[in-house]
């Protein structure tokens, strides 16, 4: 482990002074190589599936899903180079000129479960960034990650970029984890956890390196009196149950006392007849007696599976207040036609993704321009919702002068 830092190190060195056209080229070469080494891949990730026992369809590739990886990874590719914008630009009385600049991070040390397509979009974002990346996935999906480290180290190659850029922790040992953690000796300047809450509190206890978060998803959809039926059954049911497995997907609906006689068995009918057990309080079980029993554990719970917990709110402010105390502070979202209750949920509510009239899946950081994602940060320093290459830079200060000095 302090040799793959010691690797990293020197590689961040040449990546800081590569230049935009050679980065986009390595991240189109992992792209092409993702593609051809494709059987290799997928034949890895079929002894991942074949052993795993949660999660698999987190885990699971197929060449569709391979190839929307690729895509990903050239989306990146194509995106404006972080590096080197002027953030800000000023002058002083005195004549000196300064600029705020975008710079890398340097090495980043990145902790993720189940999921193999978090190695690709990291290692590509991360070269967008112009960082060095140190991955260590769950044991659940090793091979899976072996198999896509050996394409992105031949588009490295290819690229004339050292393939230490990005390395893959190639044991499921814990210890590599604590290694990691520690920092490798004063060569990780930077760490990432994305996955469970037993994983983020360990690097959060541990981590002797600044840690940017990512915590779970209990995202909510509040249904508002103004709420259009069609709509707010569409988009509950999508919210719910496109994808059940991803952390941008609703785990509580929260619905206006006012529409819920409405609207409630009506939405509550689309999700049982897309396969959801709804769990809810005693009012909205009185509306819809097929409804279980929430207990004050499922406020909380991020089920990850075609389970929804349901509640009816006396109002906005019931349904903020809701939100913030059981929240994580990933992802909301309102549905309503009225304007200024939308504006409210928008202003008042502190989480790191607030939508209108749109379902949460859309918590992605593909969905938001930036080609894919390293994570959903939650915390409030440094970055917050979908980090991309933009949010995996730092800044240093220029200052251009004509021969100035201090009085």
């Amino acid at each position: 482990m302090i040799e793959m830092g010691r690797k990293a190190r020197a590689a961040a060195t040449v990546l800081r002074g590569a230049s935009a056209d050679d980065r986009s080229d390595a991240i189109r070469a992992i792209a092409r190589q993702i593609r051809a080494k494709a059987g290799d891949i997928l034949e890895a990730n079929a002894r991942d599936v074949a052993k795993a026992t949660r999660l698999v369809d987190r885990l699971r590739l197929d060449q569709g899903r391979l190839e929307s990886l690729a895509c990903a990874v050239e989306q990146i590719a194509d995106l404006p180079d972080p590096l080197g914008q002027e953030m800000a630009r000023w002058s002083r009385p005195n004549g000196l000129d300064f600029a705020r600049v975008r710079t890398p991070i340097g090495v980043i040390g990145m902790i993720f479960e189940s999921r193999p397509n978090v190695a690709a979009d990291a290692a590509a974002i991360c070269l967008r960034s112009g960082n060095a990346v140190i991955l260590r996935c769950g044991a659940d999906a090793l091979a899976s990650c072996l198999a896509i480290g050996g394409a992105i180290s031949a588009g490295l190659e290819q690229a004339s970029l050292p393939p230490d850029c990005v390395q893959i922790v190639p044991t499921a040992d814990r210890d590599a984890v604590g290694a990691l953690l520690g920092g490798l000796g004063g060569a990780v300047d930077l760490i990432i956890p994305r996955g469970g809450k037993s994983l983020v509190k360990r690097v959060e206890e541990e981590a002797r390196v600044p840690v940017l978060g990512h915590l779970e998803g209990i995202c909510h959809t509040y249904v508002h009196a103004s709420a259009d039926t069609e709509m707010a059954a569409d988009i509950v049911v999508n919210a719910k149950m496109r994808r059940v497995s991803v952390c941008g997907a609703t785990e509580t609906l929260l619905i206006d006392r006012a529409v819920a006689p409405r609207l409630l068995p009506e939405i509550a009918a689309a999700l049982v007849a897309s396969g959801c057990e709804l769990r809810g309080d005693a009012e909205s079980r009185a509306l819809v007696p097929s409804i279980g029993i929430a207990e004050e554990a499922d406020w909380t719970a991020e089920y990850l599976a075609p389970i929804l917990a349901v509640r009816v709110m006396g109002d906005i402010d019931a349904a903020m207040d809701h939100i913030a105390r059981y929240g994580s502070g990933h992802t909301d979202a309102i549905i309503a036609r009225d304007q200024a209750a939308a504006d409210r949920f928008l202003d008042e509510v502190d989480s790191a993704i607030l939508l209108w009239n749109a379902s949460t899946q859309f918590a992605d950081g593909g969905e938001f321009g930036f080609g894919a994602e390293i994570g959903i940060a939650t915390g409030r320093l440094h970055a917050r919702g979908p980090v991309g290459p933009e949010q995996l830079t730092t800044f240093k200060y220029v200052v251009r002068g004509t021969g100035q000095v201090r009085p």
